[in-house]
């Protein structure tokens, strides 16, 4: 009865959508849509954990956890990298509380150890005919993607083949398989993580908010607000970074720059597309996304010239990237409750870069710390909104909300699968 008195509750909710219009207040308040979301989207499909720079040797591992769940990923002695659950299969305790290296996995509890390959090594003071086969750790699946760690929850995960096909080529262009990090900032948003997502898949609060930003990028505009001289600018942008791409040896073919400001082609509910890559021109003044525009760091991947435009790929729903020629900066969110999201915020440079000589912090971080915490803000003030009463959806531009459209559809349909 209870089971079908949530069910009946999330069904009349998502019932009060309305499209072309913002959520309802009790997709932002109610437990019982928390929880859904949790089982239906953050339990199902496939999670962006991390790089495989965190963990280059066998042995070293980093954590990931979602509401009740810790995942420890890790490289195996074969090189591959493997995930499995943050349990003991003795009594259930954490083996580890932060990110490290080990040659076996040793609970603190009762010191049941375990092998990089997750199975039960030692289990003292147990009999000699007990069988260790079936306590080894609980596997959890992962991809690893030119770089980028992929995880799933879900006893059978979605397929990843399509994703991978069309992640791998630019990703690997930008060459995060040898970067490293140069720093993360780790946020607590005070907002429900959809606000957090709605207020990214939009520039319309761009202008107002985003000074440095929109200084370096097209998406202040829409295809129906170009001006002639803006859509002028912004067809020599796109040949501007495509000589400079040919320059590099890449072809046009593999780079998908976006043709129409403003307008990017994801999520799609129905195709079950969860994933994008693609590419958008730099204001002529901007060669890379710094502050004055220029080089901050030595060149990342494949990229022989700088002025090659902004490499963005996103992961639905925890997932997005920009990525320069010289550095790369990404966001990982996960849900910390109704209305709190944790961001972990990453910056990338290449490999040999030496930290004071090759780059600066101070010139590296304040591009996108700025425009993060400007976001930040947004967000838990519109938290405060629609915690009101008197809140209810507004209607979304069809110039410069037609991607958080998107997401709502994307949403709505997770939410309504079985």
């Amino acid at each position: 009865m209870v089971l079908m008195d949530r069910s009946n509750a999330i069904q009349h909710y998502l019932e009060m959508y309305r499209p072309g219009y913002s959520l309802p207040r009790p997709f932002y308040q109610d437990e019982l849509i928390y929880q859904a979301e949790l089982a239906q989207i953050w339990r199902r499909g496939w999670l962006f954990a991390g790089y495989t720079n965190q963990i280059p040797k066998p042995g070293d591992f980093f954590l990931y956890s979602i509401d009740t769940e810790s995942i420890i990923i890790l490289r195996n002695d074969q090189g591959d990298v493997v995930a499995f659950r943050n349990l003991c299969t003795h009594r259930g305790s954490i083996l580890v509380e932060k990110a490290g290296h080990c040659r076996t996995l040793v609970c603190p509890y009762h010191q049941w150890s375990f092998g990089l390959d997750g199975r039960l090594r030692q289990c003292r003071s147990m009999t000699e005919q007990f069988d260790k086969t079936p306590w080894s750790l609980h596997s959890v699946a992962v991809r690893a993607v030119a770089g980028l760690i992929f995880i799933s929850l879900a006893d059978h995960p979605p397929d990843f083949d399509r994703a991978e096909a069309n992640l791998r080529e630019p990703v690997e262009i930008q060459g995060f398989d040898q970067a490293k990090i140069a720093h993360v900032i780790d946020y607590q948003i005070q907002a429900n993580w959809k606000l957090v997502l709605e207020n990214n898949r939009e520039c319309y609060h761009c202008e107002p908010h985003h000074p440095e930003y929109v200084a370096s990028n097209f998406d202040r505009y829409s295809t129906q607000t170009f001006t002639p001289k803006v859509a002028e600018e912004f067809q020599t942008a796109l040949k501007r970074h495509e000589q400079a791409l040919a320059a590099s040896g890449i072809s046009g073919a593999t780079t998908g720059f976006l043709t129409e400001a403003g307008v990017y082609p994801f999520p799609d509910a129905e195709k079950q597309i969860w994933y994008a890559a693609y590419r958008c021109a730099n204001t002529a003044e901007y060669i890379t996304q710094s502050l004055n525009g220029q080089p901050i760091a030595p060149l990342m991947g494949a990229y022989q010239h700088p002025d090659v435009g902004t490499l963005r790929f996103r992961t639905m729903p925890n997932f997005w990237s920009h990525a320069s020629s010289d550095h790369s900066v990404s966001i990982r969110l996960t849900p910390a409750g109704l209305h709190c999201t944790h961001a972990q915020v990453v910056w990338l440079v290449n490999a040999d870069a030496e930290p004071g000589k090759d780059y600066q912090l101070d010139d590296l971080l304040p591009f996108w710390q700025r425009t993060f915490e400007q976001d930040w803000v947004v967000c838990g003030l519109q938290q405060q909104g629609v915690n009101s009463l008197t809140y209810t959806p507004g209607p979304l531009s069809p110039l410069m909300e037609v991607n958080t459209d998107l997401f709502f559809q994307w949403y709505l349909k997770q939410l309504s699968q079985d």
